[in-house]
C-alpha cells in the first residue's frame, strides 16, 4: 500500500521483530510512506504497552530510521492510543509526532479484542456492547484529541455479530468522526482475525464516504511478515467505494494525496 501508517513495535509486549525488518518489508511492498504507531503507555493494562520511560527510546530509534531510510522510503512516527476516560495522559497527547491513532479496545474494563476473555461474548446481549462500543468511538471523536480512527469496528473481531442493522448502530459515531474531522483508517488486520474482514465492512466504509471522510491506510502489523498484506485488495475496495485519495501526516498535519 502506498500509505501505510500503523504498525507496531515489540515494546508494546506483543509484537516480534526488529523495526529495520519492518522497514525492509515496507520498501518491498514499495510503500512510499510507513508509520510507526506503537501502543502508547498507559497506567492501565499496561503488559500490553510500553512503559512511560520507553517513550524517548521509542521516538529516538524512529527518527533515526527515519534519517537512516530517508532516501528509499519516509518514515513517520505516532502512537495508538487507547480512548479511556481518566487514563490517558498528556505525555502522549502532547508527543512531539506525526499523528495519533485514537483506538477503542476496552469496554468498560473488558478487553474484548483479546483472546483471553473471548468467554465473555456468551454472556452478554450483543446488540448493546456493540452499542456500548460504538458509544465509546463517539466519546473518543468528541473529544478531538486524534488525528485517525483505529481500526472503526474491532468489536466484530471474534465474529460476535449484532442483530440490529451495523449503520444505525454506528450512525452517530461516524458523525461525530466527521464532525471531528478525523481520518478513517482502512485497516486489513481484520483479515487475519476471525472475522476475515478489513475494518471497517465495506458497508460502513460506504457511509464513510458519503459523510466525506478522509481514508488513510495501515496494516496493523506486529511482525514484519504482515506489513503490505492485501494491499492491493485494501486499496481497490477503496477505489470500489469511490475513493482516489488518502490521507499523510507530518506534524499532525493532514494532507492528502493519489492513490
Amino acid at each position: 500500500m502506498l500509505i501505510d501508517l500503523h504498525n507496531h513495535t515489540p515494546l508494546c509486549n506483543h509484537a516480534q521483530g526488529e523495526l529495520f525488518e519492518y522497514i525492509e518489508k515496507a520498501i518491498e511492498a514499495k510503500t512510499q510512506y510507513f508509520g510507526f504507531s506503537d501502543h502508547a503507555p498507559m497506567e492501565f493494562d499496561s503488559h500490553y504497552r510500553m512503559r512511560f520511560e520507553q517513550m524517548q527510546n521509542y521516538e529516538k530509534e524512529v527518527l533515526n530510521l527515519k534519517k537512516k531510510y530517508q532516501n528509499k522510503i519516509t518514515i513517520l512516527l505516532g502512537y495508538e492510543v487507547d480512548f479511556l476516560v481518566g487514563y490517558m495522559d498528556t505525555r502522549v497527547l502532547n508527543a512531539q509526532v506525526d499523528y495519533l491513532i485514537g483506538s477503542i479496545h476496552f469496554i468498560d474494563d473488558w478487553g474484548f479484542d483479546n483472546p483471553e476473555f473471548i468467554g465473555r461474548y456468551e454472556n452478554e446481549n450483543l446488540d448493546e456492547i456493540w452499542q456500548k462500543y460504538f458509544n465509546a468511538v463517539e466519546e473518543m471523536a468528541k473529544s478531538k484529541l486524534f488525528d485517525i480512527v483505529g481500526h472503526l469496528d474491532l468489536i466484530k473481531v471474534f465474529k460476535y455479530m449484532p442483530s440490529r442493522a451495523i449503520t444505525d448502530i454506528a450512525k452517530n459515531a461516524m458523525l461525530a468522526i466527521k464532525n471531528a474531522d478525523m481520518a478513517l483508517e482502512l485497516n486489513v488486520a481484520g483479515l487475519r482475525k476471525p472475522i476475515k474482514e478489513t475494518y471497517p465492512s465495506l458497508e460502513l466504509l460506504q457511509m464513510a464516504y458519503k459523510l466525506e471522510i478522509p481514508i488513510t491506510f495501515g496494516s496493523d502489523a506486529h511482525q514484519p511478515e504482515q506489513v503490505g498484506l492485501y494491499s492491493d485488495e485494501i486499496q481497490q475496495m477503496a477505489k470500489t467505494v469511490g475513493y482516489t485519495q488518502c490521507a499523510i501526516f507530518e506534524n499532525r498535519k493532514r494532507r492528502l494525496i493519489n492513490f
